[in-house]
């Protein structure tokens, strides 16, 4: 935070401690929630809370704490006052920070809830983390097509202050099935004699239940809506997904795909706040997986020490070979990820790629055989110079074909595409480089005499 900031937190801390709440609202008033909040997260947790507490618009205010920062202030909140603030946040945030609670706080907070809360955030909960139903909230706003338009307005104004958005209703009949939606500004500029089902329009798009939650967000983002229903088995509407929330999926499938793609096992969090333990237990499993694997890159020059000592020029290119080919691949796989998660690409378009990227590799290889060529005639000679070219082609070849490949095969047996990354896809084509590179400096030099350096 920068002095400024920390001048207010100071004091705040000593208006709360002295309990001069009128001076302490003062100073965050006309800040918006999110800044608030911000604010708050500086505080000592128990001083934090009893300045939450006064704030009219406390249930805003705390949906914008860090997810670990609310289950800690939750501590510091009596049962009573920590019920009415759950009972003032939109069904899914409730239910996500019940989720978050352990056994205990479940305990004390259910039974302070009212009936219909309990039930609602016991059914939200038992869906599976990932999924649609995880994702939606049960405040939405509803119509019957029997209505008239002047009928619909009225009975939006009256359930829109617990309704997640307004600006889209959905029609349903006795049974609560999906029978279409009208917007509210169809129903402003609409005749207010006009009924509901005359102004509706049918074809909803829509979610299952069981949905991925990344599918989800890709559809909102297709077509460009600001919630969509999610519906059961049978057709029954049971919650609303929101933009907001789906662009929070989005947000965090790109997190964890870029944790993905260097060789972390997992999503951290908040850097900042991760002990060093949590870092380490993230971090090991790749990197002690790929020192076994980079042991092939090991055989490889083993099998082949012979030819490395009578040319020890080769030893000067093997670092810049293996790297381009791991470069190239790593590049690929980049692509690669991106397009699958994106929707842009599927597994049956895997034929039609690995034959353009073909094309791509062997311009880029060709192009990169060139230049080290060319240092392969000054370091040794013409015998050099062609076993550089060959393997740099080769090894940029076969670099882009496994980084374009890895995704895909990840995917066709339902593993995260983005699980190639770069660290795997480096020592993977390290050692396919090596043995190449060897394999080819073998054929070509074997019969030489030695090169000087």
């Amino acid at each position: 935070m920068s002095n400024v900031d920390n001048t207010l937190v100071l004091v705040l801390s000593r208006a709360i401690e002295q309990n001069k709440f009128a001076d302490a609202l003062a100073v965050v008033k006309g800040l918006p929630p999110v800044d608030v909040a911000d604010v708050l997260e500086q505080l000592d947790p128990v001083l934090g809370w009893r300045l939450l507490e006064c704030l009219p618009d406390r249930a805003d205010v705390f949906s914008y704490f860090e997810p670990e920062q609310q289950v800690r202030m939750a501590r510091e909140f009596p049962r009573a006052t920590l019920a009415e603030l759950v009972s003032e946040m939109p069904a899914d945030e409730r239910t996500d920070l019940f989720k978050r609670f352990d056994q205990n706080q479940r305990d004390i907070l259910l039974p302070a809830l009212a009936h219909a809360q309990r039930e609602d955030i016991r059914r939200l909960s038992a869906y599976v983390e990932g999924t649609a139903g995880a994702l939606m909230t049960s405040d939405y706003a509803t119509l019957n097509k029997d209505m008239t338009v002047a009928q619909a307005m009225r009975y939006l104004r009256d359930e829109a202050p617990d309704a997640e958005t307004i600006y889209q209703a959905y029609v349903i009949d006795e049974q609560r099935r999906l029978l279409g939606a009208v917007s509210l500004r169809d129903l402003i500029l609409a005749d207010l004699h006009k009924s509901i089902q005359d102004l509706m329009t049918s074809d909803v798009v829509s979610a299952h239940v069981t949905d991925d939650q990344e599918d989800i967000a890709k559809k909102i983002a297709r077509y460009d809506l600001l919630a969509l229903p999610i519906i059961d088995e049978d057709d029954i509407l049971i919650g609303i997904v929101t933009y907001d929330d789906a662009m929070d999926v989005v947000s965090a499938e790109a997190t964890d795909d870029i944790h993905k793609s260097a060789g972390v096992s997992t999503v951290v969090g908040n850097i900042k706040d991760a002990s060093i333990a949590l870092l380490y237990r993230k971090r090991i499993f790749w990197l002690v997986l790929l020192v076994f694997g980079n042991l092939f890159s090991g055989a490889g020059i083993a099998h082949f020490e012979d030819i490395i000592a009578a040319n020890i020029v080769l030893v000067f290119f093997l670092p810049l070979l293996v790297d381009s080919g791991g470069n190239a691949g790593s590049q690929s796989a980049t692509l690669m990820v991106r397009a699958l998660a994106t929707g842009e690409v599927v597994l049956r378009d895997w034929l039609y790629l690995i034959g353009r990227e073909a094309i791509v590799a062997l311009a880029l290889g060709g192009t990169m055989a060139v230049a080290v060529s060319v240092l392969g005639y000054i370091r040794g000679d013409e015998t050099v110079a062609l076993v550089l070219a060959l393997s740099m082609v080769s090894i940029v070849m076969i670099g882009c074909m496994i980084g374009m490949s890895l995704p895909f095969i990840l995917s066709k047996f339902n593993f995260d595409p983005a699980s190639a990354s770069a660290p795997l896809i480096t020592s993977v084509c390290d050692a396919t480089g090596v043995v190449i590179y060897l394999f080819i400096a073998s054929r070509l030099l074997s019969d030489l005499a030695v090169v000087p350096v």
